[in-house]
């Protein structure tokens, strides 16, 4: 029997982590909604604009079961509630999105609850998690690597390594990269990336925030 002291989510990689001393396990997690202290009310994730994570989208199901229905509690985005609400409503999430179970963690003054969708290997979490970056302007961000000469001020031109759009599903093997057009002139005369033109693009890592911003620069 498994006893765990601690936890950490991350709306970025979706991924729930609970852990002690000694062990660690990982979920996916869909997030089902939030039950304020403060005002006693529940807001589904889907009506939360604060909540990032794009797995939250699954709950329009559960809304949707509720106009079949005509069950208001599963229509309504925000409204007064109790303790109990959370749970109740997890627990139909459960049904109708077949998680593996349900999780609240408590902050300041709010019950976040979390559906568990499914147990991610430790070693693929990881892999997941160092997927992404620390950003001081956007807080955290999957990685992108461009070159020292793009920026958000003025064009350079902007080469891809393949097409890209904001929002993408992206494997853990496709890692967003850019260079400006003085550095494809010096890849081309090299006729690949070696010594000579990685040290002009001097490669730099920033969140994918950046680098769609770098991009939308170079587009307008």
């Amino acid at each position: 029997m498994y006893s765990f002291t601690d936890w950490f989510y991350n709306q970025s990689t979706e991924l729930l982590t609970l852990s002690n001393e000694n062990d660690e396990i990982n979920f996916k997690y869909i997030p089902v909604g939030t039950f304020s202290l403060n005002t006693k009310t529940w807001m589904w994730a889907w009506q939360n604009q604060h909540s990032e994570e794009k797995s939250k989208s699954a709950t329009i199901k559960v809304k949707n079961f509720g106009v079949l229905k005509g069950y208001e509690r599963l229509i309504e985005g925000y409204f007064n509630a109790d303790g109990y609400t959370g749970w109740e409503l997890t627990a139909i999430c459960h049904k109708i999105l077949n998680g593996l179970g349900g999780y609240r963690i408590v902050t300041n003054h709010l019950e976040k609850y979390f559906l568990l969708a499914e147990k991610v290997d430790n070693k693929l979490a990881k892999e997941i998690k160092d997927l992404y970056v620390q950003c001081g302007e956007h807080r955290h961000g999957r990685r992108a690597f461009v070159c020292q000469h793009l920026n958000k001020t003025y064009k350079t031109g902007f080469e891809e390594a393949f097409e890209t759009h904001e929002d993408m599903e992206l494997g853990l093997d496709d890692d967003l990269q850019a260079w400006c057009d003085e550095c494809e002139k010096i890849r081309l005369r090299e006729g690949e990336w070696n010594d000579i033109s990685m040290e002009f693009a001097n490669i730099k890592l920033v969140c994918e925030y950046c680098y769609f911003e770098m991009k939308a620069v170079n587009i307008e």
